[in-house]
């Protein structure tokens, strides 16, 4: 097979099966594995998939862009958010993460929850800015527009005055080989400052972040205490994560 009908096949299953393994493709296309880590390679440079020790994995079918992520499965991100509810009590402490499925999970916090709120995301801010029994303790940083959130040493530097109870997290990418992955180094390091400084750690995810990976790393899958998805508990994809001993909701 000529390169670009290996390249095109490889990128098909990638996307179809978010993980394929070197040995498969050599068998498949009938090429050298050698061959087929500088075709993932083309692929990874390209931005189109992620290139990882023995094979290859999809990225999440994601926009980056805040704004464009407000529209995207939003009713998928609603069951999520309202399972994720359930799990805050009156007096705790609470890292809110950016994103938009905790924007939502902001939105569904009742009024008569006391809470104390810290967080870097703008739209958590305006989200809860009224509710009568929420302290808003917001962090210092750069503002960077892709994820509508302050970044950046000062923002890392501000979690680290806290302990939280529980840390809910927008997740980009979730791999259980992998762990948790983002676009942006900065984002990476603040969640990764935020999910240290927190009893317990939350991944709010669709079903279509799981097993997908991106380029910046945050930390391993058993750093989660659950993922809250917007599928049933005994959804298959999610059985290797109960595996591993993490809760699933």
């Amino acid at each position: 097979m000529i390169k670009k009908g290996r390249l095109d096949t490889i990128l098909e299953l990638v996307t179809k099966n978010r993980t394929v393994s070197h040995s498969e493709l050599s068998e498949l296309l009938n090429v050298h594995e050698d061959t087929i880590r500088r075709d993932i390679k083309i692929l990874s440079d390209k931005g189109l998939l992620s290139a990882v020790r023995g094979g290859a994995v999809s990225h999440a079918p994601i926009p980056h862009q805040f704004r464009d992520r407000e529209k995207h499965i939003m009713e998928q991100k609603k069951t999520a958010a309202s399972k994720a509810v359930e799990l805050l009590q009156d007096g705790q402490v609470v890292f809110l993460d950016a994103g938009s499925s905790v924007q939502i999970l902001a939105e569904l916090i009742p009024l008569e929850r006391r809470l104390t709120v810290i967080t870097h995301s703008f739209p958590v801010v305006s989200v809860l800015e009224n509710h009568p029994n929420i302290e808003i303790l917001f962090a210092a940083g750069r503002f960077d527009k892709q994820t509508c959130a302050v970044m950046g040493h000062e923002t890392i530097q501000f979690f680290k005055n806290f302990r939280a109870d529980i840390c809910f997290n927008g997740i980009c990418s979730i791999n259980t080989d992998l762990g948790l992955t983002t676009v942006s180094r900065e984002e990476a390091a603040v969640k990764r400052t935020m999910m240290e400084m927190a009893e317990q750690n939350v991944a709010l995810s669709t079903l279509d972040k799981l097993h997908t990976a991106e380029a910046y790393y945050i930390c391993p899958v058993n750093s989660l205490n659950a993922i809250i998805t917007d599928a049933d508990p005994d959804h298959k994809m999610l059985d290797v994560f109960k595996q591993l001993g993490i809760a699933v909701y």
